[in-house]
């Protein structure tokens, strides 16, 4: 079936067909035939339309777990969708391919009517939902809105793996949407963000508030690069702020960065993944370590309370020793996860 043109949300007509796009912080103003930083919102005579709307450049079965979501219905599968573009553009981007190009230069995307692929997920064996992942979900929002809708109502989970990067009012519009969120907190500082997104960090931090508010479960991921993010004392902060703004209970998942795109700084030491998953597990409750084979530590689950082991994992095999079917600890009644 052709795509048909879809409108965009979140934007201000201006003099002269310029329009200001209001989705997300860059707030883009966006000349006549231009597209914003994320490459995909685009200026047609004075009126947004999101270019990639129902183009799907990415499609997979996955463990939940690879998302990364280890405490939201563990060993389950995830129907996971990404199109393009992005509103980040990381210098260490994991999925360039896909998150730093436009719909014109993504030939392979196929166009899914959004009821389509909620059928497509419907008939996935062992799957719980749609995760809306691999480039940033926030630039597709009009897609996710109508695939949302449509899945809650067949009864599936809806998903978002996400930078946060986005404003307010679109903001309460997704949470109301997901039932589930991993946000990518890429460091604790704003020169960071600034000289290697291209963003900026406060907005992220409030996303991650609002979510904790609404209640929805939340994961936080932190991808530790060498010489960049990889201060200790930095580190800590950014968990004690994790701590204090969210729950002790809250999910961080520290991940293992390898050289990709435009860095080519060597893979972070298996050492520093060790000392900052002992750093975190001073004020976090649940760590783990991510891109980090063979690793004896940062896998399993372990009741805070009791300290029995919960879940054992081995790469993205999962096996529930100690959870009772409401996902508390079978020792001790502790609440562990979100079934």
């Amino acid at each position: 079936m052709n795509k048909t043109i879809k409108d965009a949300s979140f934007y201000r007509k201006m003099e002269n067909k310029k329009l200001q796009c209001l989705l997300c912080p860059q707030n883009c103003i966006i000349g006549n035939n231009k597209t914003g930083l994320c490459k995909v919102r685009k200026n047609t005579d004075g009126r947004l339309i999101a270019e990639n709307y129902g183009f799907i450049a990415a499609k997979n079965i996955d463990p939940i777990e690879k998302k990364p979501l280890y405490h939201f219905h563990p060993g389950k599968d995830i129907f996971s969708i990404g199109t393009v573009g992005c509103n980040m553009h990381c210098l260490f981007c994991q999925n360039s391919e896909i998150s730093q190009v436009g719909i014109k230069e993504a030939p392979y995307a196929r166009y899914i009517e959004a009821g389509d692929l909620v059928e497509e997920a419907l008939s996935v064996e062992n799957n719980i939902g749609i995760a809306y992942t691999y480039n940033e979900p926030g630039i597709w929002f009009e897609y996710i809105r109508d695939v949302a809708e449509i899945a809650r109502k067949k009864g599936l989970r809806n998903i978002m793996i996400s930078n946060g990067y986005i404003n307010e009012i679109p903001l309460r519009e997704i949470i109301d949407m997901m039932d589930a969120f991993n946000i990518d907190l890429k460091s604790f500082s704003e020169e960071f963000y600034q000289t290697q997104t291209f963003s900026s960090l406060n907005p992220v931090l409030e996303t991650i508030k609002e979510i904790a508010i609404s209640g929805k479960h939340l994961e936080i991921t932190n991808l530790v690069i060498p010489l960049l993010n990889d201060d200790p004392n930095q580190f800590e902060e950014m968990v004690k702020w994790i701590a204090r703004e969210t729950t002790r209970s809250t999910v961080l998942h520290i991940s293992r960065y390898f050289p990709k795109y435009k860095k080519a700084l060597p893979a972070t030491p298996e050492t520093t993944m060790k000392q900052f998953y002992y750093i975190a597990k001073k004020h976090l409750h649940f760590v783990y370590l991510g891109n980090l084979s063979n690793s004896a530590i940062g896998q399993n689950t372990y009741c805070p309370e009791c300290k029995h082991t919960v879940i054992k994992r081995n790469g993205y095999y999962t096996e529930i020793v100690n959870l009772d079917e409401q996902g508390k600890c079978r020792n001790c009644g502790a609440q562990i996860v979100t079934i």
